[in-house]
């Protein structure tokens, strides 16, 4: 199966007060072997970048809505006339709120949803064709499917 991957790099702001906040560069990704899900990769000047990874379909209703709730909440906003991108994230090691340019993950999405339409997701992990190879008669299978008890009747009819 061909795998294609769709990536963008941007930078967000990870928002530390409504006065304040610092760049955060990230890269937004997509596979086509895991249609499902988006990954951000959030570079945080440490040795190790911080991954993310959450339904796409929550990021592309988060353009238009408010979505999400518990670990990942998305929203569409305005800031200084420019539409941005709200992510709220939430895990045991804290919380963040980042900002992210509306115009560049919109058409990241749509480079993700030409790759693989919504709706189409589940053709794209095989499961149709790993079950036919799982439930495919094997010459084996004769053997199993014969009667391990044979008749008492005898051949010759006696």
């Amino acid at each position: 199966m061909h795998r294609t991957v769709v990536e963008r790099e941007l930078e967000l702001k990870l928002i530390l007060s409504p006065e304040r906040s610092i760049p955060v560069p990230a890269r937004l990704g997509y596979r086509s072997d895991d249609p499902f899900a988006v990954h951000v990769t959030f570079h945080i000047g440490s040795d190790h970048p911080v991954h993310w990874t959450f339904a796409r379909e929550l990021l592309v209703e988060g353009v238009f809505r408010p979505c999400g709730h518990g670990d990942v909440r998305v929203w569409p906003t305005k800031v200084a006339g420019r539409g941005v991108v709200l992510m709220a994230l939430s895990s045991p090691d804290g919380d963040a709120l980042l900002e992210a340019p509306a115009a560049q993950v919109s058409s990241w999405l749509e480079r993700t949803l030409r790759v693989v339409p919504p709706g189409s997701e589940g053709e794209q992990l095989g499961i149709d064709d790993g079950l036919a190879e799982l439930l495919a008669p094997t010459p084996a299978d004769d053997l199993w499917l014969r009667d391990p008890w044979p008749s008492d009747e005898s051949a010759d009819g006696e």
